[in-house]
């Protein structure tokens, strides 16, 4: 026999348990706003208050990393602040780095990757047209491309032009850059001994791949857990300090190693080489996070107390007094017990923080550090009482992310002498001879390995596609409107495509310019030839061929046919952003009097439509016909009113014209509120009237909006276009008027 629970029980329960849901709801409202507010004293660098609200945030429930993006942004400006602050010798040592740096980089080719500065390799060109060795690319050394600011994706393959050119005229330094990807994949798949071994071998064979080498041997070692030879592997140069890669690795040593405050500030260093490169920020903020969380469990205290009061032991205290002055229910008394649980933790959360000090810095360091006030610049703005109460973690972050101003060494080994010392001349030129000048030979160049594969000519702005194929600019775009697919592997291209960045392929145009120089005149020179056709307005003019279009009068046009794509395309390439509009003909093609039309604006669609703003312009009748690459062209001549100079003519056409006009505003406002609205969204109101009636040679703006507006036959439309008088114009259009004024209004 089954025991039935009392259904006041049940009703007390479910009344516990809504309660308890509405506090998890309201404490989470809390938590967020505790974070909005810790990211908004962040942003304005205030890091003592920062620390407290994080560390708070933390107490009462899980912080992701990421959430604390940016309090470490303000860190790092921080740090920066107070490396760029240190001594004058400080200084000089920087410049003397630098120095050794500039002196590698002034030798620097088109063959060399701009992030590592090793040879190319196997290169891979990002969307903004800048080439990277693949294993910059592979092993996420780089967000954005250090030359243009560019987000660089990673996704991009390798580029098959360059990739070929490369191996054809330097093989044996191809053949070491892709030991060095071994390198890289035997790590990935787990076999270190074997990646040490081969990372050795290319150490030991090539001096201008050390630095690289040794950074992967670096990463095997440190899987070996021979943490010493892989510290040693990223402080092997002088130079270490100024690489990124070099810093990021040292970093995760130490961090393996468990000198958690060392990498962080490594970690630090690392980002204000390089602020943007990744993994390192990630790596901050996951340390920053267990730094500020709880040592235990998370703990959840009252939030409603905690934006009211600033102290942790005072909100117990608070909680406590409450407790005391009114009755408690079951969901009160929990929360009493978490209080005073989180008090309870708060000592040993803050041991944790201090065991993690560093340990080379005297008591003397730490109380001065202890001691500075919130006015000091750079991280020193952390002063000894946090606001939220946390005193030594605020203290112990404090020194934590603190430079001194003797450059404190992070690790010490022998290595680091050098960075005390700084780098001497001798250095300098050392490091400046290891670097080799690569000329490609002339034996080996040949212009037919520079060609395009659908033009079959050289390249004329080269473009790398995703998929590593390239093409000539103009090339890739006719064939990407016919269809999103690269033309010699089939990959899809779509989102290619819809981005529409065509970047020209920068080292592969430098190589044309440099060693082709005059075959590189004589394609621009065609090219130009080409160009300067499409831009003469009466010579083998574009035609659209689809509706009538009309002086002053907007046309917007819907582009999907591969044949217009190319043609408005060419036409805003030429610069003249214009071509003519005709309707069809069955006997000719297109009748023999259309209007240019003039691009405003052309939007484009991810699948390669476009949607194009045009307004008419002149008129023209058609001279002759002909074709280009599928679409119509014409020899046209322009088409202008025929002046009235005798001023008793030109007053019987002034009242004409004024009659007209004052017929047509009649006949617009009587029209359906519906039909209105029509014409309003698509031809915009009707034109003011105009003082001077052949300011143009198209005459008045009404009369072609009446045109465009009036339910009439395109055919009678094309013969008042062609019409040269503008009397004859204005009688035709008071004709029509007459008879629409004249149907009764349904």
């Amino acid at each position: 026999m089954s025991l039935q629970p009392d259904a006041a029980e049940e009703r007390s329960s479910a009344f516990f348990i809504a309660a308890e849901e509405e506090e998890e709801e309201e404490e989470d409202h809390h938590h967020q706003l505790i974070l909005q507010k810790a990211n908004a004293l962040a942003s304005e660098d205030c890091l003592k208050e920062a620390i407290g609200l994080f560390s708070v945030a933390m107490r009462y429930r899980t912080v992701r990393p990421e959430q604390l993006s940016t309090f470490v942004d303000c860190i790092l400006r921080n740090f920066k602040r107070k490396t760029d602050s240190e001594s004058v010798s400080g200084r000089s040592r920087r410049r003397d780095v630098a120095a050794a740096s500039a002196a590698v980089a002034v030798d620097d080719d088109v063959f060399d990757c701009p992030n590592c500065r090793s040879f190319l390799g196997e290169p891979v060109t990002a969307a903004c047209g800048h080439s990277y060795c693949k294993r910059c690319l592979q092993r996420r050394l780089l967000s954005k491309c250090k030359l243009c600011g560019e987000e660089v994706s990673g996704e991009e393959k390798v580029n098959v032009t360059l990739c070929g050119l490369l191996d054809k005229w330097f093989p044996e330094e191809l053949k070491k850059s892709k030991m060095l990807c071994e390198v890289d994949e035997l790590c990935r798949r787990g076999c270190y001994h074997e990646a040490v071994s081969l990372a050795t071998d290319v150490i030991q064979c090539d001096p201008e791949m050390t630095e690289v080498a040794r950074l992967s041997r670096a990463e095997a070692y440190m899987a070996l857990k021979l943490y010493r030879l892989a510290l040693e592997d990223t402080e092997f140069s002088p130079l270490s300090s100024c690489s990124a890669e070099a810093l990021f690795r040292k970093a995760v040593v130490l961090h393996e190693m468990g000198q958690v405050d060392e990498s962080l500030q490594v970690f630090l260093q690392c980002l204000a080489v390089d602020e943007d490169f990744p993994c390192a920020k990630r790596q901050v903020e996951k340390i920053l996070c267990d730094l500020l969380s709880p040592a235990d469990e998370n703990v959840k205290v009252g939030l409603r107390e905690t934006t009211q009061s600033t102290s942790p032991h005072l909100r117990s205290k608070t909680l406590v007094a409450d407790a005391q002055a009114q009755p408690q229910s079951p969901v009160q008394r929990q929360h009493q017990v978490r209080a005073a649980s989180a008090h309870h933790h708060l000592d040993s959360q803050e041991k944790r923080l201090e065991s993690l000090e560093r340990p080379g810095l005297s008591r003397a360091h730490s109380l001065r550090m202890h001691g500075s006030n919130c006015g000091e610049e750079g991280l020193k703005r952390v002063c000894s009482a946090p606001q939220l109460g946390d005193e030594d973690k605020g203290g112990v972050l404090k020194r934590k992310l603190s430079v001194s101003d003797t450059e404190h060494c992070f690790v010490n080994s022998g290595s680091n002498k050098l960075k005390r010392q700084g780098v001497g001349k001798g250095s300098k030129q050392k490091a400046a001879k290891v670097k080799i000048c690569r000329i490609v030979p002339k034996d080996l160049m040949d212009p037919n390995d520079l060609e395009c594969s659908l033009c079959m000519r050289l390249f004329h702005e080269p473009v790398t596609t995703p998929c590593g194929h390239t093409f000539c600019k103009n090339c890739l775009e006719r064939c990407l409107d016919h269809t999103p697919q690269c033309p010699l592997c089939k990959e899809s291209l779509k989102e290619y495509l819809a981005c529409r960045k065509y970047m020209v392929t920068t080292v592969l145009e430098m190589l044309i310019k440099q060693y082709l120089s005059q075959e590189y005149a004589e394609r621009t020179k065609t090219h130009l030839e080409e160009t300067r056709e499409l831009s003469d307005l009466t010579k083998n003019v574009p035609i659209f061929v689809c509706t009538m279009a009309y002086p002053t009068v907007p046309c917007p046009l819907h582009v999907f046919e591969p044949r217009y794509r190319l043609m408005i395309r060419r036409c805003m390439d030429a610069g003249t952003q214009q071509f003519g509009m005709c309707i069809n003909d069955p006997q000719k093609g297109f009748v023999d009097y259309g209007c240019i039309l003039t691009i405003r604006s052309v939007h484009f669609l991810p699948d390669g439509r476009s949607v194009v703003d045009t307004i008419g312009g002149k008129r023209f009748r058609v001279l002759s016909r002909g074709k280009k690459d599928g679409y119509s062209t014409a020899d046209i001549e322009h088409l202008g009113d025929n002046r009235v100079e005798d001023s008793e003519e030109l007053e019987k056409l002034q009242d004409l014209h004024d009659a007209v006009y004052e017929q047509a505003r009649v006949w617009f406002q009587d029209l359906k509120i519906h039909f209105h609205n029509q014409i309003l969204q698509h031809f915009g109101p009707m034109p003011e009237r105009e003082a001077d009636i052949q300011a143009t040679p198209n005459g008045p703006a009404c009369c072609w909006w009446l045109l465009a507006v009036l339910p009439i036959d395109p055919r009678y439309q094309l013969s008042v276009l062609s019409m040269t008088s503008l009397k004859e114009r204005l009688v035709k259009i008071q004709h029509i008027l007459t008879y629409l004024q004249s149907i009764p209004n349904n």
